[in-house]
């Protein structure tokens, strides 16, 4: 990998050396981006990591309740990354939005560390969290902490998705931006691996202020490292509300639905004068070319949009149409994420009441079980971008698809999640032979190393679908909204960090599968129904991958039928 990034380097300034002096961005722009992308990312496994860990034991919290509110959390730090791409889209650009963000970072970092530090921001501790005898946390308290975390979604709005959009603007082709997508989840996967190890460990086994503090180092890096690359980088300038042009052809739409269409060869539509597309849009959802269709008052003499809301560009009304093809794709992950989310979390739950031990000195933090998934995608993409692809590439002549990748993906998470159900089973069946479901807080002489298999196949299988969906979308959106494609799956992480928190309640509330002690819990059922649910939700996506035809992509001609045969 070194090797190939030096070659990519000397083919950066062999081609400088033949361009204008003025000529910013390419692969001299990599290191201060990766290096920000490090910082970011131990900052941010720092503060959340260990979050569902710290509520139980240091504020307190019902382990079930600490779960969901875990979830809230993880979500709305997976949606703010849309609001922030947005923002970088239409004001700002991604840079100026980058730097604000990461000193933003660095503030809720310090608020962390103040709650560790100092014992009146917290309740007096407990000597067997989350049972009745335990006093719960002030309104001042809880404000404190989550004040840091509200900081912490604004610096994550403006971070994490934005770095990929840089990054990949320093990019002419798609080659190297394909490139640089599989760096960036390396780096930010690697990052979570060290704050889900080094860090947990430090806050769980010598202090939690510590712990914070070390994310205040990381954040504080990450944002030296950026600053120093500022006179290299490539700044695409902001391109104005991308959403006002889709607006646009939904009310142009909606205007002239009465009005009866001519057929496509004679029918004259507007292009603009900067477009140099097609003459007329596609046949496909032809219900928007109407948006287009010059009708009697919607032109200027000098052939200028003279209403805009009631006219628009053919390039506009294909933009539209893109984002319309991709939403059932995009739908089929939100399962996905529901299913990812509930799995991390209740592994954690179910740590807490295992064997952690390793050897007689070393016992694993709850908080670290994530890290056999972070790993798995690690050394799994790593073995895709270096062997495996390489070979398919051999085989059959081109690289696996964005498609094909995800469906995969898909597949190996219903294994993961059947995996699940199984380990689940075991550690009942230990506990019944004990007889110790009356017993709360009993630890199970079961080791919790049996949680890592399931963890693992769940973080190759987003090892496929994860880099592939960003591609794909990044890929298949319009120009005017690379930022926002990439911020697509900040939604459906947040999605599904909302929605499992919703879907436990429901469990909760319709069942006795889920009490606060785990012990006395049917958690096996609830991954079965998972494993169902994530097969039935695989079904559909193959539906939808059958039926999609990709616009934008150039990197195979098949088209989607073919691609499904394959997966």
């Amino acid at each position: 990998m070194a090797k190939e990034l030096a070659s990519e380097n000397s083919k950066f300034d062999e081609e400088n050396s033949k361009m204008s002096p003025h000529k910013k961005g390419g692969w001299i722009t990599f290191p201060f981006i990766s290096g920000s992308i490090l910082g970011v990312g131990l900052a941010m496994g720092g503060a959340t990591s260990n979050l569902l860990v710290y509520l139980v034991e240091k504020y307190n919290v019902r382990s079930i309740d600490a779960a969901q509110i875990v979830n809230i959390i993880s979500g709305s730090l997976s949606l703010a990354p849309v609001v922030g791409a947005i923002v970088a889209d239409a004001f700002f650009g991604c840079y100026s939005v980058l730097i604000f963000s990461s000193a933003i970072q660095l503030l809720s970092l310090v608020i962390f560390a103040l709650t560790a530090v100092i014992q009146s921001l917290r309740p007096t501790p407990c000597a067997v969290p989350g049972t009745d005898s335990c006093q719960t946390a002030s309104k001042g308290q809880l404000t404190m902490l989550y004040g840091g975390v509200a900081l912490l979604c604004i610096a994550t709005a403006g971070t994490r998705f934005n770095q990929a959009t840089m990054g990949a603007s320093q990019f002419d082709r798609v080659e190297d931006q394909a490139v640089f997508f599989n760096w960036f989840f390396i780096f930010m996967y690697a990052a979570a691996i060290g704050s889900s190890t080094a860090i947990v460990y430090i806050q769980d086994s010598v202090s939690w202020a510590l712990g914070f503090a070390l994310g205040m180092g990381a954040s504080a890096i990450s944002l030296a490292f950026l600053l120093l690359g500022s006179n290299y980088y490539h700044k695409p300038a902001p391109q104005g509300s991308p959403f006002t042009g889709l607006a646009r052809v939904v009310a142009a739409t909606l205007r002239k639905l009465k009005i009866k269409m001519e057929p496509q060869a004679t029918a004259s539509y507007f292009r603009g004068h900067d477009d140099m597309g097609s003459l007329t849009p596609s046949p496909s959802f032809s219900i928007f070319n109407r948006a287009a269709l010059i009708t009697e008052g919607n032109t200027n003499p000098d052939g200028s949009i003279a209403k805009p809301w009631k006219l628009c560009t053919v390039r506009e009304v294909e933009d539209f149409k893109a984002i319309i093809r991709i939403l059932p794709l995009w739908s089929s992950s939100i399962f996905l994420s529901i299913s990812i989310g509930c799995q991390l979390n209740l592994s954690v739950l179910q740590a807490l009441t295992m064997d952690r031990s390793i050897g007689p000195h070393f016992s694993i933090p709850a908080g670290s079980m994530v890290v056999p998934s972070l790993t798995a995608f690690v050394v799994f993409l790593t073995f895709l971008d270096r062997v495996l692809f390489p070979i398919w590439h051999w085989l059959t002549h081109h690289s696996p698809s964005p498609l094909q990748r995800i469906g995969l993906g898909h597949f190996i998470n219903v294994v993961s999640m059947m995996t699940s159900a199984l380990v689940e089973r075991r550690r009942a069946t230990v506990i019944h032979s004990h007889e110790a479901e009356v017993h709360p807080g009993w630890i199970v002489p079961m080791s919790a190393v049996w949680l890592m298999l399931p963890l693992a196949l769940a973080g190759g299988a987003e090892a496929l679908h994860f880099p592939g969906q960003v591609g794909l979308y990044y890929q298949e959106f319009p120009k005017a909204l690379k930022n926002t494609s990439t911020g697509m799956m900040a939604v459906l992480i947040a999605l599904g960090f909302y929605l499992s928190t919703a879907f436990l309640g429901v469990i909760r509330h319709a069942t006795t599968w889920l009490p606060d002690d785990l012990n006395h819990s049917r958690l096996e059922k609830v991954y079965w129904l998972f494993a169902v649910l994530v097969t039935i939700n695989f079904g559909y996506y193959l539906v939808c991958a059958k039926f999609y035809k990709y616009q934008n992509t150039n990197s195979t001609e098949k088209d989607s039928v073919g691609e499904v045969s394959a997966i």
